[in-house]
């Protein structure tokens, strides 16, 4: 069975996801670095589902790089959406060309979840969850997968300047704050990503 160990590219650009990636991995010795900083391209997510997309991430960073690569696809569903935007989450957030750069706005994106459920009445069901699904890969083609997931609801307007994300308006069950409101290592602790890195550890670390 292939394990984790040394150097891992972590499958992202996104800055704000590295930085927690790397923390909950910072314990075992992982020595991390992204595919923005290698300059790895990104791969098209065409897959459905977060499972699918994580994969893709993850087998491309490996191939490119020769390195072990690990992927996370993430993403919010609202129950009285039908659980979108989920595996499309981030793409709510895509913006037009704006002074020459392509880019996601997320408070646009957070608006559009809660224009829609505004449209449903002061008595919409405001329940949703996030989901993670991490992917590892190594450069021999195996892979590994796990899945995690945060329930909660949604408030509004959006409060908090920890998180990234939908987190400013996310309130996971048994709290009154969004996951922006949170510390990091609060969030660790409870988030959806926690979730699926204490199934990854186990089988990992034995842990």
């Amino acid at each position: 069975m292939n394990t984790l160990s040394g150097k891992l590219v972590i499958a992202t650009h996104n800055a704000g996801k590295l930085k927690e990636i790397s923390a909950l991995l910072a314990p075992y010795g992982v020595d991390c670095i992204s595919a923005g900083a290698l300059g790895l391209p990104e791969p098209a997510e065409t897959g459905t589902t977060f499972v699918e997309n994580a994969l893709i991430k993850a087998r491309a960073a490996a191939e490119a790089s020769g390195i072990v690569s690990l992927a996370d696809d993430s993403g919010l569903s609202v129950t009285a959406l039908d659980g979108r935007p989920g595996v499309y989450t981030a793409d709510w957030a895509e913006r037009q060309w704006f002074e020459g750069k392509p880019g996601r706005d997320w408070y646009m994106a957070m608006g559009k979840v809660e224009g829609m459920l505004a449209e449903m009445g002061p008595e919409v069901d405001r329940s949703c969850w996030f989901s993670c699904v991490l992917a590892i890969a190594w450069p021999d083609g195996a892979s590994a997968v796990y899945e995690g997931r945060a329930n909660g609801t949604l408030t509004w307007p959006p409060r908090g300047t920890m998180g990234f994300g939908y987190d400013p308006v996310f309130v996971p069950l048994g709290d009154t704050r969004t996951f922006a409101e949170h510390d990091p290592e609060e969030k660790h602790a409870i988030s959806h990503r926690a979730d699926a890195f204490a199934k990854l550890v186990k089988d990992q670390f034995g842990s």
